[in-house]
């Protein structure tokens, strides 16, 4: 070992450092116009929220650019409109692609809807079992809501399943008081079955109750009705649907 070994040795050296910065340098050369497209992008996005809360004072939850002549999708909460980069105008309603028939708008709905089931406040919800209880569903319901009391009609005929019910007083002023009476009762889910199947009266009782959590919790999840029903498979639907409809949910995956 010489000096031309040493020699060597700090060319190979030299030649590897260089090496690596010219590939340093190579990937910068895409990786900036790539951040710079993608801040030009997140800025026009953000221009056409601005559009849209300015033209129609809402409250926008989410824009994204869609695959159709150069419309934006805005998220109102659980809705969604499309208007231009401008926001001149607004289309409400299902936009339906013509070459594969799939209702984009649906689709998107129900994708935005879906929620984690493991996160929702299950002890905040009345519970019900039946049969081993494996399949699992929430509903948001009200005391007073007809289209609840007609869901109640298709539980009955289900079974392995637990219903957790959130107590969603929002109809009249009394359904904060069934609510309360239900919450309060020694057997929950027995009084909120016979009030609605049987229409037997909550007896009155006194306690504290998650109640304004659960108002709080069906604005967060966009909850704007009742009932509102959601599926361990993160899907959700809103309104009364047949025993069929409920049990096909339940066996998703």
């Amino acid at each position: 070992m010489g000096l031309n070994w040493i020699k060597a040795r700090t060319g190979q050296q030299y030649r590897r450092a260089a090496m690596a910065g010219l590939l340093t340098l190579v990937a910068g050369a895409f990786v900036v116009p790539a951040v710079q497209a993608q801040t030009a992008d997140n800025a026009k996005l953000e221009s056409v929220r601005d559009a849209v809360k300015k033209a129609f004072d809402v409250e926008v939850t989410r824009v994204q650019p869609t695959d159709y002549a150069n419309l934006y999708e805005v998220q109102l909460g659980g809705n969604i409109v499309y208007t231009n980069e401008k926001a001149e105008f607004v289309l409400a309603g299902n936009l339906v692609d013509a070459k594969t028939k799939r209702d984009v708008t649906t689709e998107r709905i129900e994708e935005i809807s879906k929620v984690d089931f493991s996160t929702l406040p299950l002890g905040q919800a009345v519970k019900l079992v039946k049969g081993n209880g494996a399949r699992k569903m929430a509903v948001f319901e009200d005391p007073n809501c007809g289209y609840c009391k007609k869901l109640h009609k298709e539980l009955t005929t289900l079974d392995n399943v637990t219903v957790y019910t959130f107590l969603f007083p929002i109809l009249a002023p009394d359904s904060v008081t069934k609510a309360n009476n239900v919450w309060c009762a020694k057997n929950q889910a027995t009084v909120w079955t016979d009030w609605m199947n049987k229409g037997i009266e909550p007896p009155a009782a006194t306690c504290e109750t998650p109640i304004e959590k659960n108002l709080a919790l069906g604005q967060k999840l966009a909850v704007q009705g009742t009932p509102a029903i959601f599926f361990e498979s993160g899907n959700r639907v809103n309104g009364y649907v047949p025993a069929a409809r409920l049990n096909q949910e339940l066996d998703r995956k």
